[in-house]
Order: C-alpha cells, then sequence, then structure tokens
C-alpha cells in the first residue's frame, strides 16, 4: 500500500539544523571517564580499563561500539548498565537469520489502515482524505531502529548479535548508522534530534565487513579472570562466603579450559554460586557440583567431556 503521486508532499518531521543542534546538546549528558568508572562499579558491572575507556569514548565521541567476544562474557550488560547510567531508555534490536528493513525499522498497520479504509468508504469520503489520513504516524509501527532515531531524548541502542543477520541486513545498518536519519516516502524523513548512544555485540559467529567496523569503536570482551568474577559473583550473590565466591570463580575458569561446545556464562556462574546458597553449601563438594551440573553445562557432549575431571576441578579451585 502506497500514497499516490498527487498526494500533497509531507511535511517536514524534524527541526532546523540550528534547533536540532541546540535542543541536542541541551539534552546531553556529558559523563568522565572516572563517573564512567565509579557507574559501572556502582552497578556491579566490573570489567578492564580498556572497556571502560571504550564505553566512555563511545557516549563522548558519539561513535557506535562493537563489542566482541565469547557468548555470556557481558557484551550485552554494556548496554544496559549504559542506559541506566545515562538515565534512559534501552532501545534492543535483537538480530537473527532473516531479519529484513520491515522488522527493524517500520511497517505499516495494515489491519488498521483496511478497518479505516472501509470506515471512511461507507461514509463516502474521498479518497485523497482517506490517503492522507491512513498514512499518518498513527499508523506506524515503530521498530526499533526507527524508535531510537525518533525519540525524545537520547537513548540507547543496542544491536544484540549482529554477527547473525546477514550481509544484505548489514549493508542497510551502514547507512543508518552513517546518518541516522530514514526516508519514509508516505511521510518524509525522520531524522535524530537526539543521536542514540549505539552498542552492537557480536559472538564471531561470521566475520563482520570492514565497512561496519570503520564506522565503530571496537572492543573485545572476554571471560573475566578468576578474580573479577569472584568479586562479580560476591557482589551479586547474597548469603555466599567469600572463600566460596573465590572457589566458584575458579572452578568455572577451570571449566573454561576445556574447549567445550559452550563456555559457562557469567550469568551461569552466578546462577551456580545462587543454587550453593540455597543447597546450604558451604565449600565445593565433588557430588554436589556433579548434581548441579546441568546449570553451567548446556550440553551432553560437554557433561560428558567435564564428568571426569570434575573431582581435580573442584581440588584445583580450593587450592
Amino acid at each position: 500500500m502506497s500514497r499516490s503521486a498527487t498526494a500533497r508532499p509531507p511535511a517536514p518531521l524534524t527541526l532546523g539544523a540550528r534547533g536540532r543542534y541546540s535542543r541536542a546538546m541541551a539534552a546531553r549528558r556529558e559523563l568522565s571517564l572516572d563517573e564512567i568508572r565509579a557507574g559501572l562499579k556502582r552497578l556491579k558491572y566490573f570489567t578492564t580499563p580498556r572497556v571502560e575507556t571504550a564505553i566512555f569514548l563511545a557516549v563522548n565521541l558519539e561513535k557506535p561500539l562493537l563489542a566482541e567476544g565469547p557468548a555470556g562474557a557481558g557484551k550485552t550488560e554494556i548496554a544496559k548498565v549504559l542506559a541506566e547510567l545515562l538515565e534512559t531508555e534501552l532501545v534492543r534490536l535483537q538480530c537473527y537469520e532473516g531479519l529484513d528493513e520491515a522488522r527493524a525499522l517500520y511497517e505499516w498497520n495494515y489491519q488498521k489502515q483496511l478497518l479505516r479504509i472501509q470506515s471512511d468508504q461507507a461514509e463516502n469520503r474521498a479518497w485523497r482524505d482517506v490517503e492522507e489520513h491512513i498514512f499518518s504516524r498513527e499508523y506506524l509501527l515503530e521498530r526499533p531502529l526507527l524508535r531510537a532515531i525518533a525519540a525524545r531524548r537520547r537513548v540507547v541502542l543496542l544491536i544484540d548479535e549482529v554477527d547473525k543477520a546477514d550481509e544484505e541486513f548489514e549493508a542497510f545498518l551502514l547507512e543508518v548508522l552513517s546518518d541516522f536519519q530514514v526516508s519514509i516516502p508516505e511521510l518524509g524523513t525522520v531524522r535524530a534530534e537526539h543521536r542514540p548512544v549505539v552498542v552492537l555485540t557480536s559472538n564471531r559467529a561470521r566475520e563482520l565487513s570492514e565497512a561496519l567496523r570503520r564506522r565503530c569503536l571496537h572492543v573485545y570482551v572476554d571471560f573475566p579472570g578468576p578474580a573479577v568474577e569472584a568479586e562479580i559473583v560476591a557482589r551479586k550473590v547474597e548469603g555466599l562466603d567469600a572463600a566460596l565466591a573465590q572457589h566458584v570463580a575458579r572452578f568455572v575458569a577451570g571449566l573454561r579450559k576445556l574447549e567445550l561446545r559452550k563456555a559457562p556464562s557469567i550469568a551461569e556462574t552466578l546462577d551456580f554460586a545462587r543454587a550453593l546458597v540455597a543447597m546450604g553449601a558451604r565449600e565445593l563438594d565433588p557430588a554436589v557440583v556433579r548434581s548441579m551440573s546441568g546449570l553451567l553445562l548446556k550440553h551432553e557432549e560437554d557433561l560428558r567431556k567435564a564428568e571426569g575431571k570434575v573431582s581435580a576441578l573442584v581440588s584445583a579451585a580450593r587450592g
């Protein structure tokens, strides 16, 4: 369904350049590197100085941040804590194979349009008036990209697992990230009054294009070392002994060295630690660990690979 050539030209949907600039500057909230570090710590997100600096630059240079690394290492959390730090909305686009522009950008609400057409035809309204109405913002379904661009304040846009999307969609994404504007034939051009803070994540399921990389700041987010993960566990799991938190972190770090099909994520480490608290465990015990191994290992081949090494890994973790 498209508007005829005789329809009147759409009114602009944006402010003038000077108006956009002044309002955007007024809405921006600058954060120093120290504020970023303090904020991440307050929100219990523990990472490396390199990641902290990348987050600071992404916010203050208004450059998209591409975070690559293994699944479950905390890449998505960057966008979540940034939204809290900036006290703004998190808009999430989950990528998958076959994702297209319509699902990412906008669609017309065809069912609502058809109902309106039927109602107006029953009242013998002129098609020009009907058309003008059904191609208004009232009938537009905003998907994540348009929602982030059209937002009345700066938001955080998370483009999660971009490596799962097709190369054609990645090429479309390049244009959006370059201009932060969208052309809707029936309405006109929607330009971002407040450029969103963009975080893209990739598990490296496929290699991303050099063109996308050039437009982004890049940071590799790996699993934290045992000391940092022990601090994460201690801060986020209530009722857990500090020594046991260290043992849990060392045990999980040992599991990750086994070349598993899927290494345990930080979230799964936390689930494992909470389960120990629920069971009243005061120390790591091989029998207890084996009974709860499904919290950490989600593939049968990984369970079999770890089965005979649990005792040794527990012993090493307990030091």
